[in-house]
């Protein structure tokens, strides 16, 4: 059961308690309190559940662009969202943020060296830490990895294949490994792209080599815990999820060739589908649901959907879309639905169950789309950032506000944590209050 699912049972179950109470006579008197004392009570215990979380790595909690959070605005004044902070000089990035106990962290480039930054809840510095040399990106210079926290570490990647784990309290590294030097590897042509995926103590990453196209790092130390063998695919700038639907977990991704599944503890590749796409660029990841799995590339090249067998051995494609093609935004699905921005700037809203589109919004432009509190938030190629309604019967824009601030592509993804919503420009990371009134 996920947090929001939780937060709205535990919601639905006290209100029943209290109905019931009133239906019974029940005085809370009786237990030495007041009854506005213990709906408090009860409201406090809730309040993780029910109203914000943590967005701990790439795409929120679960890497699929669904943030856990409610008591959000669902509409925008003219001007957008207040403002809370912005705070400038981060360097050349197209990095998102990641949060995690009172504390957020971003990436970015000056001189061809990499940083980490991290700040509190207001936006005040708390340490920065050098890491190395990064990517020019041939023609788009700057940063492209998402910290993910796990514990009281923090983990990256640099664009030029340096794994990086950090104390996320001081800074302090604590271990550094070339994974290119390490696996025999071979660079992107931009720089590799993928976001850390902590698995059972383990770090994933995607080295691309003959002998280990996928890697698991320990944790603690950065020593090889196993190597996938069998493909002779480069990475294609996807970063790794976890698949667990109650009986398999793998770990997927997409490599030049084909969509990987694999054994978590081994890393023996369990499956391989065949993808080949123009230019070999697989930037979005798989978004998940139950025993399903939905994949999209850019480039007029649409998605598939794809069922896992019962043994958990081979894949059976259950529908193709030639209209969404998503090249870097991410995709979401949510009730029933699969959403995201096409190459040719229309958003579009798929059955999950067949592929058809049941709703679009023409024109709205290329975005990296993420979900929250019944809304969806895109943040645009343009530099627009738009709240929208899902509802396929409804599906519009009900607020939008540009951002000014920053320079470069608008690349970066959005994140909505603690009821903020985070948008990275440039060298400029600015923080937006999206609560409802108190």
């Amino acid at each position: 059961m996920s947090a929001s699912t939780l937060g709205c049972t535990l919601h639905s179950e006290l209100m029943e308690f209290f109905d019931c109470a009133s239906h019974w006579r029940v005085d809370p008197r009786r237990f030495g309190m007041s009854r506005k004392l213990l709906l408090l009570i009860a409201l406090v215990l809730m309040a993780p559940f029910v109203f914000a979380a943590d967005s701990p790595r790439f795409r929120g909690p679960e890497s699929s662009g669904v943030f856990v959070e409610s008591g959000l605005l669902q509409s925008w004044p003219k001007e957008g969202p207040h403002l809370l902070w912005s705070v400038d000089g981060l360097g050349e990035s197209y990095a998102s943020v990641s949060t995690a106990e009172g504390r957020l962290y971003t990436t970015g480039m000056a001189n061809e060296k990499g940083t980490v930054y991290a700040f509190d809840l207001t936006g005040k510095p708390l340490w920065e830490t050098e890491y190395g040399a990064e990517h020019k990106g041939n023609g788009y210079p700057g940063t492209r990895t998402t910290s993910t926290v796990a514990g009281n570490r923090l983990f990256l990647l640099s664009a030029l294949g340096k794994a990086v784990a950090l104390n996320a309290t001081t800074g302090s590294v604590l271990w550094q490994v070339d994974l290119f030097e390490r696996f025999k590897g071979e660079n992107l042509y931009f720089g590799i792209s993928e976001s850390p995926l902590v698995v059972d103590g383990n770090v994933i990453f995607t080295p691309g080599s003959p002998d280990a196209t996928v890697v698991a790092l320990d944790a603690q130390t950065g020593e090889t815990v196993w190597a996938s063998r069998g493909l002779e695919d480069a990475a294609a700038y996807c970063t790794p999820v976890l698949f667990d639907n109650g009986k398999h977990r793998q770990i997927l991704t997409m490599v030049e060739e084909h969509i990987i599944g694999l054994d978590p503890e081994t890393g023996e590749i369990l499956w391989s589908e065949p993808s080949s796409v123009e230019w070999k660029i697989h930037a979005t990841s798989p978004v998940i649901k139950g025993n399903s799995f939905y994949v999209t590339h850019g480039y007029d090249q649409g998605g598939k959907l794809y069922e896992l067998a019962a043994d958990g051995r081979s894949v059976q494609e259950k529908w193709s879309d030639d209209k969404l093609d998503v090249q870097l935004g991410g995709a979401v699905w949510v009730d029933g639905h699969i959403y995201g921005a096409a190459s040719k700037k229309t958003w579009y809203s798929l059955a999950a169950t067949t592929g058809e589109v049941v709703a679009s919004i023409p024109r709205l432009g290329k975005a990296a789309v993420v979900y929250a509190d019944g809304r969806l938030y895109g943040y645009a190629e343009s530099g627009k950032v738009f709240l929208v309604d899902p509802d396929p019967a409804n599906f519009k824009v009900v607020g939008s506000f540009k951002i000014t601030q920053g320079s470069g592509q608008h690349w970066s993804h959005p994140v909505v944590s603690n009821g903020v919503l985070y948008i990275r420009h440039g060298d400029v990371l600015m923080a937006f209050d999206v609560k409802l009134p108190s």
